[in-house]
């Protein structure tokens, strides 16, 4: 399964200069948020779990919370998720890869899903 998400970063802007760091605990750990450098790359964190809630085909909400996703970043800098036991379990999911870029005032991520049991993933 693949979930795409796109976000305009003056949005991110916006809310982190309105509400600081109180803004990015509403969807990131205190492990993420020491990796954001700016509003671009909360842009993008924000694109990559919403992304993988799509992928997932049911959104963020009831089923998939923000933080139940987590993003972490290799030794080379490339993002990772690392996600619930509870979503693992639910959607069988056995790999997962994420891509994450940005381009003028626009952050976009790609998740790619595999699951052992494409039915259990609506």
């Amino acid at each position: 399964m693949i979930g795409i998400d796109l976000i305009k970063t003056s949005r991110m802007r916006g809310l982190i200069e309105r509400f600081g760091e109180k803004a990015l605990c509403r969807f990131l750990s205190k492990e993420e948020i020491a990796l954001v450098k700016n509003y671009k790359t909360a842009s993008g964190f924000w694109a990559a779990k919403e992304a993988f809630s799509k992928a997932l085909g049911v959104g963020i909400g009831s089923e998939c919370g923000f933080h139940d996703i987590v993003i972490y970043k290799s030794e080379n800098g490339a993002p990772h998720l690392r996600v619930s036991k509870k979503l693992l379990e639910k959607f069988n999911i056995s790999d997962l890869s994420l891509s994450i870029t940005h381009d003028g005032e626009y952050a976009i991520a790609v998740v790619a899903v595999e699951s052992t049991s494409a039915n259990k993933i609506k």
